[in-house]
């Protein structure tokens, strides 16, 4: 799969003229690349918006799973380890040093310069498959947000007590057509615009969500909360306790997963200052601010639901008052989605079209560029067939397996060590010459292996739920 990959990497067609271009310019990079303008604000923008996404939803029913006393213990963790290890990441991007070295435009170019080609292999498997595996997921999170919208206005309209049972699928064929057009935008460097909107979006729900539950802790009523999470015998089976706690943790490396698009991110970073400082200084404001935001969501939604906790917190508050305030945080939910989608999304989009590129340079149907409105706007026929046959598959998927808790968990359990921890200690160990049975080689394994198991429980937990929601599960049932 690796192998494929061009070396001038996915994003060689950025056009003059571009959004973060600015104006044409005939500027170019060390390597002879058009020059790149992003800042820390954009990659921080970035970032908060590929972490910051469906996985705050969860974090009320893990920390539920799991415990006054272990739920934000695992959270602070992860939030360790992630900074930990995007600063080894961002160390990485040039090779052979950090400042210095060659350029790598992607996480698999990354892997082949530091660890050779056998590994850039299973990376680009475990990165590619994350990022399809998130854009599925976030289509399944983006219909419930539509849903709840719509549930809402019902209610409000005909009562509390009417027949609100609307289907999930129009509105997953509704933000595919979306995710259509907006595929069409050539590549990464033209989506910061996005992401800012989408970052103020994922505030804005967060907020209102933390709000809203502060609101349902201050006015009352009991619920129960315990040290240790949901009470066997009481509120579950020994064995779901265990399942469930497990998949918790898959939710939470879930929360955290943005590692797969940081070297592309750290890509649309100005020459200087250096790109690994910038990108260190943007990974401390994402993981942190977001971190902050995990903490409140979880440890607060806790508090307002108790063990009762729902998979998706913001749809534990009813759906009736305040019902335009519930209706504008789902709002928000889904704008932010669409733009997630596209930050995971571009990167599958580029290995593709620069693979097709280089195996057939001769083909017009795929390196033709069709002018349109004067030149303003030009329109490639395989990248518009391609982009919409990918939106369009995974929507297909997501309305056969509509499972956001248990997609959720697996996705952040197989993604988590490879890509976040594996392969960042493993490059930085090889860059760095670290010396084997040194101290810092030692610990550096140590906490590789210990991620390891922990992304190997998570895993196991996750597919238990999702064979069993899959047991119980009609497809195209409205629910």
């Amino acid at each position: 799969m690796a192998n494929d990959f061009p070396k001038n990497s996915m994003y060689i067609d950025v056009q003059p003229g571009s959004l973060e271009s600015g104006h044409p310019n005939k500027a170019f990079d060390d390597d002879g690349r058009i020059k790149r303008t992003g800042t820390c604000l954009t990659a921080s923008a970035h970032i908060v918006t590929a972490v910051i996404g469906s996985g705050v939803l969860s974090l009320a029913w893990a920390i539920a799973q799991l415990g006054w006393v272990a739920g934000p213990a695992v959270l602070v963790a992860f939030s360790f380890i992630t900074f930990f290890t995007s600063t080894l990441l961002a160390d990485s991007y040039r090779c052979p040093g950090p400042v210095h070295g060659t350029r790598n435009y992607t996480y698999t170019e990354v892997v082949r310069s530091h660890l050779g080609g056998f590994k850039s292999q299973l990376c680009g498997v475990a990165q590619y498959g994350n990022l399809i595996g998130v854009t599925i997921g976030y289509t399944i999170t983006a219909s419930i947000s539509m849903v709840a919208v719509e549930r809402s206005n019902c209610f409000h309209e005909k009562g509390h007590y009417a027949s609100c049972k609307i289907s999930n699928y129009p509105f997953m064929a509704i933000f595919a057509v979306i995710q259509i057009i907006l595929s069409q935008i050539p590549n990464f460097h033209e989506l910061s615009w996005l992401s800012i909107v989408a970052a103020i979006m994922s505030f804005a729900y967060s907020s209102i969500g933390l709000g809203l539950s502060i609101a349902k802790v201050a006015g009352g009523g009991h619920v129960r909360t315990t040290l240790t999470g949901t009470t066997v015998g009481l509120d579950v089976s020994a064995a779901d306790k265990i399942w469930n706690s497990f998949q918790a943790i898959g939710d939470i490396a879930f929360a955290y997963a943005y590692s797969t698009v940081l070297i592309e991110i750290q890509d649309t970073l100005k020459s200087q200052p250096p790109e690994n400082k910038v990108m260190k200084k943007a990974s401390f404001v994402g993981v942190a601010t977001t971190t902050l935001f995990y903490v409140l969501c979880g440890c607060v939604g806790y508090a307002a639901f108790g063990n009762d906790a729902p998979g998706n917190f913001l749809t534990g508050f009813g759906f009736y008052e305040p019902f335009w305030l519930i209706d504008f945080a789902n709002v928000c939910i889904a704008i932010h989605l669409i733009g997630a989608y596209q930050v995971f999304a571009q990167p599958i989009f580029g290995f593709v079209e620069k693979s097709c590129s280089r195996r057939w340079p001769e083909n017009k149907f795929i390196t033709t560029e069709h002018k349109l409105l004067n030149g303003s706007y030009t329109i490639n026929l395989f990248r518009l067939v391609w982009r919409t046959a990918y939106v369009v598959l995974t929507a297909v998927v997501a309305m056969i397996f509509p499972f956001f808790n248990g997609f959720v968990g697996l996705i952040g359990a197989a993604s988590f060590y490879p890509l976040t921890v594996y392969f960042p200690i493993e490059m930085y160990i090889a860059q760095a010459k670290i010396p084997r049975f040194s101290f810092t080689w030692t610990w550096l394994k140590i906490l590789s292996w210990a991620c390891l198991v922990v992304s190997l429980v998570a895993a196991v937990g996750s597919i238990q739920g999702l064979v069993h929601d899959v047991r119980k599960y009609k497809p195209f049932k409205t629910e």
